[in-house]
């Protein structure tokens, strides 16, 4: 049974999200993606032990994932200040991401939202206007925990993405020096930085059109990658089905991307179904992890509205 005791349920019920408890009944049993690879969570240093880097950095989301459990993740379109991370986390979110390809965010905006989330214990990655490093490096140094990259389509970048946004030995992320926000500004062997640096980050792209559907095992295959994020929107408008998310070809899309990540140890996450928790309920059932379940503009309307409503029925 997937526990949200803390989800704001009237916002979202008001919004048509339906990620209350009693939802997914059995979706835990379901079987889960193989972990990715990865060390297993660090022991508690003792008292007089030095402090690692690995000690001072996990990733929530990625942790949940690992351990196959469900991701309820929001998207942040609307409010620019870094008290939006403590909403989230008080609301009962794993996780949220800044919607940097669709709205006209600064990158300060971006990293004071990324480091109030550290703060907060809750997951903040953002999704970039493009996989140009100068994109991806920018907000991961700004204290992102992970990226999101829209638009793919070939395998070629997909790496690009992972080359970007991972350290060696499995990118040319580009050094920032030793001291980052994520490790507190303390110094550790550059080994052991970067280390710590590629086992929190979420490297996650977009599989939101029909030439990435193609090559979805190939995609799927590739070393560093963390996450397929299945764009339904999108998807559906590319497959020539404007407005049918429930449409077979749809599911079928879903089955073969869960059985590819399931096939070579990656997760696979939902986007665009917020009003469809019934579809939702299926595709983790099948074996998806990471749901986004709507964003910040549309809880704050779905929540205006039904007060408003409610005052207005008041009969006087």
């Amino acid at each position: 049974m997937i526990r949200r005791d803390m989800l704001a349920g009237g916002a979202l019920a008001a919004a048509g999200v339906g990620l209350a408890a009693g939802l997914l009944p059995g979706a835990s049993a379901q079987p889960a993606p193989a972990p990715s690879p990865a060390a297993p969570p660090p022991a508690a240093p003792s008292p007089t032990a030095p402090v690692r880097a690995a000690d001072l950095l996990r990733n929530p989301a990625k942790d949940k994932l690992r351990r196959g459990e469900v991701v309820v993740s929001m998207s942040v379109r609307l409010v620019r200040s870094m008290e939006i991370a403590q909403i989230a986390a008080s609301s009962g979110f794993d996780s949220l991401y800044v919607e940097m390809q669709h709205s006209t965010f600064t990158e300060e905006q971006i990293s004071n939202i990324c480091q109030a989330a550290l703060g907060a214990g809750i997951t903040a990655m953002v999704r970039v206007p493009s996989i140009r490093p100068e994109h991806v490096g920018r907000v991961l140094d700004g204290g992102a925990l992970g990226i999101i990259a829209p638009e793919i389509e070939t395998v070629e970048e997909v790496r690009q993405v992972v080359a970007a946004a991972r350290f060696p030995p499995w990118g040319n992320r580009s050094a920032p020096g030793g001291q980052l926000f994520p490790l507190r500004y303390r110094s550790f062997p550059t080994a052991e930085t970067y280390a710590a640096i590629n086992d929190a980050t979420m490297v996650v792209v977009m599989l939101e059109n029909t030439a990435a559907l193609e090559r979805v095992e190939e995609i799927a295959a590739v070393e560093g990658l963390d996450m397929l994020f299945i764009g339904t929107s999108d998807l559906t408008n590319s497959m020539g089905l404007v407005g049918q998310p429930d449409h077979p070809r749809v599911r079928d899309a879903f089955a073969r991307t869960i059985e590819a990540c399931r096939r070579h140890g990656k997760h696979v996450g939902i986007g665009g179904l917020a009003a469809r928790p019934d579809l939702i309920a299926q595709y983790l059932k099948m074996g998806a992890r990471f749901v986004s379940s709507g964003t910040d503009l549309t809880f704050l309307l779905g929540a205006a509205a039904a007060r408003a409503k409610q005052i207005r029925d008041i009969a006087v």
